[in-house]
C-alpha cells in the first residue's frame, strides 16, 4: 500500500472526527431510551437492559472478527459497506412491530459501530507521520464526543419526536456519512495481500505476543476505560439520587461536560508527535488518580463533581491517543489488527469496570465506586513504572 506522504488537509481531518462520532453514536442511542421502547413494544423491564447488552456484544464481537479485515480489504469500500448496512439495520429498528425485533437487530446494530475503529485505523494510515498524532487525536476527539453525546442527542431527540424518530435519525446520518466518505476519501489499496480468515485472526494474537509496548498500551487502556466505565455507570444513581435528584433530561446534559475532555486528545497528539509520549502517559494517569479525589468530594459538592468528571475524561482521552500514537508507530502495516488488539483490551477493561459498580456501590455507596476507580488508577500508575521507554518511530 501506498502510504500518503502529504498532509491530510484540515477539512479531511474534521470529516473523519464527525464521521467517527456517527458510526460510534450508534452502540449507545438505545440507553436512554429502555423505558420507552420497553413501554410502547410491550418488553418487561427486567429485558430492556438487554438492548443494550446486545448492541455491545455486538460490538465487541466486530472489534475481534470484523475490524481486522481493515488490513487485507479495500478500507474504503469496506467502511462504505458497512456505514450503509448500520443505516439499514438502524432503520428496520425504527421500524419493529415488537419488542423481538429490537432484541435481534441490537446486535447488528452495535457490530456496525466498529466503522469508527475503522476510521480511526485509516487516519493513521492517511496522516504523514509527522501529523499522525494530531489527526488521530482530533479524530478520537470524534470518538469521545460520539460515545458522551448519543445518550444527550437520544433523549431530546425522544421527547420531541418519540423514539423511533431517534433511531431515522441515525440511519439518515450514516447513510450521509457514508455518501461524503466515499467522495472524500483517497482510493487506498489493502495493506497487505488477502490471507486466509483463520490466518488473518491468528496474526493479531501473533501481534500481541511479539509487542511488548502493545501488550503495554493494552493495559493502560483497559484500565483507563475501566475508570470511564465506572464513573459514567455509578453517575445515574448518584444524580438521580440524595441530594441531587436530577430529572433524567438533567443527567443526559452531563455528557456535554465529559465532552471536555475531547479537548485532550489533540493535545496528546501534539506530544505524541514531539517524541513526548512519556510525559503524556504520565500525566494522563496522573490526571485519572487526582480526579478520584474530587469525585469522593462530588458525592455531596457538585462543583468538585463537575471538576471530578472534566479532569477524569481528560486523562482518560489524554491516555487513550497516547496509546494509539504508540502502537500506529509500530513498524508494519497492521494497524487494523493493532487497533483490533488494542480496542477489545480497551472494551473488555470498561465492560469489567461497569460490571464491578454494583457490588462496590452497593457496598460502600458512592465512596465504594470512587475507591474502584482510584485503584484502577494506582495500578496504572505502578504499571506506568514498568513500561518500556518508547519513542515513537514513523512507520
Amino acid at each position: 500500500m501506498s502510504n500518503t506522504a502529504r498532509t491530510l488537509p484540515r477539512s479531511t481531518v474534521a470529516l473523519l472526527a464527525v464521521a467517527t462520532a456517527t458510526a460510534v453514536a450508534v452502540a449507545y442511542y438505545s440507553q436512554p431510551l429502555l423505558e420507552a421502547i420497553g413501554s410502547d413494544l410491550g418488553l418487561p423491564a427486567a429485558v430492556t437492559p438487554l438492548i443494550v447488552t446486545l448492541a455491545q456484544l455486538g460490538f465487541a464481537a466486530s472489534l475481534l472478527l470484523v475490524l481486522p479485515l481493515g488490513d487485507v480489504l479495500n478500507r474504503r469500500r469496506l467502511i462504505g459497506g458497512l456505514s450503509v448496512l448500520s443505516a439499514f439495520a438502524l432503520g428496520l429498528t425504527a421500524l419493529a412491530p415488537n419488542g423481538a425485533w429490537v432484541l435481534w437487530l441490537a446486535p447488528l446494530v452495535g457490530s456496525t459501530a466498529v466503522v469508527a475503529q475503522l476510521l480511526v485505523a485509516l487516519t493513521a494510515t492517511l496522516a504523514a507521520p509527522a501529523q499522525r498524532g494530531r489527526a488521530v487525536g482530533t479524530v478520537m476527539s470524534g470518538l469521545l464526543i460520539g460515545i458522551l453525546l448519543a445518550r444527550t442527542a437520544a433523549g431530546l431527540i425522544a421527547d420531541l419526536a418519540g423514539w423511533r424518530a431517534v433511531y431515522v435519525t441515525a440511519a439518515i446520518s450514516m447513510l450521509v456519512i457514508a455518501v461524503a466518505l466515499a467522495r472524500r476519501l483517497p482510493t487506498t489499496e489493502p495493506a497487505e495481500a488477502m490471507v486466509s480468515y483463520p490466518r488473518l485472526l491468528g496474526s493479531v494474537l501473533r501481534l500481541v505476543r511479539q509487542q511488548k509496548v502493545l501488550r503495554v498500551r493494552m493495559l493502560f487502556g483497559g484500565l483507563a476505560f475501566a475508570q470511564f466505565s465506572v464513573l459514567w455507570t455509578a453517575l445515574t444513581g448518584l444524580l438521580s439520587a440524595e441530594p441531587y435528584h436530577y430529572s433524567e433530561a438533567v443527567i443526559g446534559f452531563f455528557g456535554i461536560i465529559g465532552a471536555v475532555g475531547a479537548v485532550a486528545a489533540r493535545l496528546a497528539g501534539k506530544l505524541a508527535d514531539t517524541g513526548h509520549s512519556g510525559t503524556a502517559t504520565w500525566a494522563a494517569a496522573t490526571m485519572m488518580l487526582l480526579s478520584w479525589v474530587a469525585l469522593v468530594y462530588g458525592g455531596a459538592h457538585l462543583t468538585a463533581l463537575v471538576a471530578g468528571i472534566i479532569i477524569l475524561d481528560f486523562g482518560v482521552q489524554a491516555m487513550h491517543v497516547t496509546n494509539q500514537s504508540q502502537i500506529y508507530a509500530l513498524p508494519g502495516n497492521a494497524r487494523s489488527r493493532l487497533t483490533s488488539a488494542y480496542m477489545t483490551a480497551y472494551f473488555a477493561g470498561g465492560a469489567l469496570g461497569s460490571a464491578v459498580v454494583p457490588l462496590a456501590a452497593g457496598t460502600w455507596g458512592w465512596t465504594g465506586v470512587c475507591a474502584l476507580g482510584a485503584g484502577c488508577a494506582l495500578l496504572q500508575i505502578l504499571s506506568a513504572t514498568r513500561a518500556p521507554r518508547h519513542r515513537a518511530k514513523t512507520a
